[in-house]
């Protein structure tokens, strides 16, 4: 199996519409080091309490976010938009590690940078599962968890993915192997991209996919991380059976119609300190929903 056309076509991507706010502090673009010396790049722009925002992928990056829209919330948040390591503008490990134990730690560095004790996190699709395992190992710095159609679950929203392309395309793509779940997952998603369908996994209009397509062909990128995450098995936890026991303030962004996580992923969350806001949109809330998301964001900030 290669690992890299998987992790490629396994892309859960935040977008919003784009607005520009000229009168926020923006800070030149940077990079930092991290304690075991890898270069991430980070933006800061806005003013107000640090967000730091967790992008999806595995192997994507944070400049969709913030080129389309991102920006909408630096209104009331200090906004920290990092690539992760083996991701987009930042290097990669000299030894490889990508363990999520180190992921962990970088967001505690950037945190380390904001000056402040305590934080939001931002986290869209498969970035959820770095922010969660941060605010569980850091809880004290945590002011409060933002999940935007964020899956603690990848096999979970990959078996919803094949159940809906296969209501789509008419197909009957199934397993009940969890160690097929990857191939079968290919094998759904190759029949709906050859069917010139593959937009609908992000959005019902595809011009909408072509723009944030566009935006990621705009400069060089590393795809690293990308490259082997889906082949490392800690990812693949299922990390909805322990949110019970994070007891940080909680919100929960979920699209009605996101078939990319699963309209029904957060249906499972447990956390003690949890609000829910269902959205009716897609996977691209941030774009498509940006008006109803601020208002979500803004509302649980008050």
């Amino acid at each position: 199996m290669n690992m890299s056309k998987i992790a490629t076509l396994f892309l859960f991507l935040l977008l919003t519409t784009n607005q520009v706010f000229s009168q926020l502090k923006t800070k030149p673009d940077t990079t930092i080091v991290t304690s075991d010396g890898v270069k991430l790049f980070l933006k800061v722009s806005g003013h107000g309490k640090p967000c730091i925002f967790v992008h999806g992928g595995p192997g994507a990056w944070s400049k969709s976010f913030e080129a389309l829209g991102g920006n909408v919330l630096e209104e009331n948040l200090a906004m920290y938009y990092y690539d992760q390591r083996g991701s987009g503008r930042s290097t990669s490990p000299a030894n490889k590690d990508y363990s999520l134990a180190r992921m962990v730690e970088d967001i505690e560095d950037v945190r380390r940078v904001t000056g402040a004790d305590k934080i939001y996190l931002l986290a869209h699709s498969f970035g959820g599962i770095p922010a969660y395992q941060y605010a569980r190992k850091y809880p004290a710095h945590v002011a409060g968890l933002i999940l935007l159609n964020a899956t603690l679950s990848i096999n979970h929203s990959l078996l919803n993915q094949i159940g809906y392309i296969n209501k789509i395309l008419g197909t009957s793509f199934t397993t009940a192997d969890t160690n097929a779940i990857v191939p079968t997952y290919v094998a759904a998603i190759t029949a709906l991209r050859e069917k010139g369908r593959g937009f609908q996994m992000l959005s019902d209009n595809s011009s909408n996919v072509a723009l944030l397509d566009s935006i990621d062909r705009s400069a060089p990128r590393n795809y690293d991380f990308g490259r082997v995450a889906l082949s490392m098995p800690e990812y693949f936890t299922d990390f909805r059976l322990s949110t019970a026991d994070l007891n940080v303030p909680v919100l929960v962004i979920s699209g009605a119609a996101d078939h990319n996580i699963g309209p029904d992923h957060y249906r499972s969350f447990r956390f003690p300190n949890q609000r829910l806001n269902i959205i009716q949109g897609g996977h691209l809330l941030y774009y498509e929903k940006n008006t109803d998301f601020k208002r979500a964001v803004t509302r649980f900030l008050q």
